[in-house]
């Protein structure tokens, strides 16, 4: 691969990178003759546009066709990365048109770095490289700075900025030494060789590999555990988000979680093989920590930003029963994740990463959702604040009023709602672990099913707190008036959510399929796991400069 195909490839983010310049220049010399919003709508489009483009010429990795592999420099083109760059610009539009009708100043600043950090994101999903990979993670924070502070020009809001950003540099550094650890060990920050190197180690290596491979993982468990606000590296959120106004307290909510994730399944799950271990007991323990201390704190909530903050925390927890399904799987079958189509109780991580990948869309929806319909539901003088602030909005605003529901019922798990399929895909697979393999139960199973009781039983105790903001919406007297006044974007935003997560409540199949897809070759690389370097459509002689990896039987 040449340096022009890793451009090439990379066309996406050049193009949301070149956008969030000119918005930044733009709102410097002509702040008056554009719209910010409308700028960074059509790039996200354009962006689209490009990647389904490169799609179609090139074949580029599609849960619905061959599967491919493609290595260019520090990137990976797979169905992981291709169908997280699809979500990440859907989620990207819903938030620039929430943001399109606000009293943000300057609003070229906020909606610029709401580019950048998309940018980042997708930098992310297909980093292949550690460098590559902390790029894009600094790329998604360091803006997320500036969003928090133009977002909220109060006292309350600078609080919450100063918070983020302290943690955040410290949750960096941790995880950059982690980093540190895992380039000491393979001699390379690409991580194919990091995984290569892990996984048979020459002579005295293995008992360095055995020492600092732990703590390597612990950093960055820790480093990336701030982003999915997986306890105990919480503590921020709810101070935070109940001093940054709704619409960051939605971006905060779901955009740092999606670079975790990603993160976590490139670096932990794809280049420390070994480390299986440890790596689903550290999971495990996190997740069940994360989800209790976030469904039970979250009941006694007024403010329903700090209250939507712990249920953000929460759903971090639920992640993390994937991840820690995925990790078990692959700590009983090393092999399980390199074969296509799984063999029957391979303990492939399909059932564990492809689910928290499946979570975290329809997590996303539902909540981008919520804080869209609660910032339409304000006006440019003042937000939604209380819980007390929603009552009687069933009777004056029947429409928000619906999709919060929709969105609150979703995030608790009802169906045949998308949040559903959700909890119901992580819970089967936690109790799926390495089923009939060997043809006895594994000794981890009993782990796993008591994990999937917790997550079963903290589910019920979300459902009290959620229900309660749609009791208060349908069954109380309003006590003030609501001006709605938060624009069409928001209105679009709002119903677009409600109207996807319907959809992928009554057709949850497409989107299980890709998510499993993308979990099943999330540790598929050249040279590892069966994978052959061949052209694609060698045999009719193919001349295309894009060359993937296909994978051969």
């Amino acid at each position: 691969m040449t340096t022009t195909d890793t451009l090439y490839f990379l066309l996406p983010e050049i193009v949301l990178l070149a956008a969030a310049t000119l918005i930044y220049l733009m709102g410097a010399f002509f702040p008056k003759q554009f719209s910010p919003a409308t700028t960074a709508g059509g790039a996200i489009l354009v962006a689209a546009a490009v990647l389904l483009l490169q799609g179609l010429l090139h074949r580029l990795p599609s849960p619905w066709h061959h599967p491919t592999t493609t290595l260019s420099g520090p990137i990976v083109v797979d169905v992981l990365g291709h169908m997280a760059r699809w979500a990440i610009l859907l989620f990207g539009l819903l938030l620039v048109m929430t943001a399109s009708h606000s009293n943000v100043k300057p609003a070229a600043e906020y909606v610029g770095s709401l580019v950048l950090i998309l940018a980042g994101l997708m930098l992310v999903a297909t980093g292949f490289d550690l460098v590559l990979i902390f790029l894009g993670l600094e790329l998604v924070s360091i803006p997320t700075y500036v969003v928090l502070y133009v977002g909220r020009r109060d006292a309350h809001g600078q609080e919450a900025a100063a918070k983020y950003f302290f943690l955040s540099v410290l949750s960096s550094a941790l995880l950059l030494y982690g980093f540190s650890f895992l380039y000491g060990l393979g001699g390379s920050t690409q991580l194919d060789e990091i995984a290569r190197h892990l996984r048979g180690p020459a002579g005295a290596d293995v008992g360095v590999v055995a020492k600092l491979a732990p703590v390597a993982l612990l950093l960055i468990f820790a480093g990336l555990g701030f982003r999915l606000t997986a306890a105990p590296f919480h503590f921020y959120a709810p101070d935070v988000y109940q001093g940054t106004s709704n619409l960051n307290a939605g971006l905060l909510s779901t955009l740092p979680k999606i670079a975790g994730l990603l993160a976590l399944i490139r670096v932990v799950v794809f280049a420390m093989p070994g480390q299986e271990e440890l790596a689903w007991r550290v999971a495990l323990v996190m997740s069940v920590l994360t989800m209790t201390l976030g469904n039970v704190l979250a009941l006694w909530q007024d403010n329903v930003r700090r209250l939507l903050a712990y249920s953000s925390i929460a759903h971090g927890g639920y992640l993390l029963i994937g991840v820690a399904v995925g990790l078990a799987n692959l700590a009983i079958n090393p092999g399980g994740g390199s074969t296509l189509p799984p063999e029957p109780h391979s303990g492939d991580p399909i059932s564990g990463v492809g689910t928290s990948l499946f979570y975290l869309f329809v997590y996303c929806l539902s909540t981008i959702g919520a804080f869209a319909s609660l910032k339409f539901l304000g006006s440019r003088e003042r937000q939604i604040d209380g819980v007390d602030e929603l009552a009687g909005l069933g009777k004056s605003r029947p429409l928000p009023a619906l999709a919060l529901a929709i969105s609150m019922f979703s995030l608790a798990g009802v169906p045949p709602l998308a949040g559903f399929w959700g909890k119901l895909t992580l819970f089967s697979g936690a109790v799926s672990v390495d089923v009939g393999g060997g043809g006895a139960e594994h000794p981890l199973r009993p782990w796993f099913i008591g994990l999937a009781v917790i997550g079963a039983i903290n589910a019920a105790i979300g459902m009290a707190y959620y229900l309660r903001i749609v009791a208060v919406m349908y069954f109380r007297s309003p006590v003030t008036t609501v001006k709605a006044e938060g624009g069409p974007g928001a209105w679009l935003a709002m119903v677009s959510c409600s109207l996807l997560v319907l959809a992928c409540g009554l057709f949850p199949g497409p989107f299980i399929t890709a998510a499993q897809q993308a979990g099943r070759l999330a540790r598929k690389t050249p040279g590892e796991s069966g994978i052959i370097q061949v052209p694609i459509d060698e045999d009719q002689g193919d001349a295309s400069p894009v060359r993937p990896f296909r994978d051969r039987r």
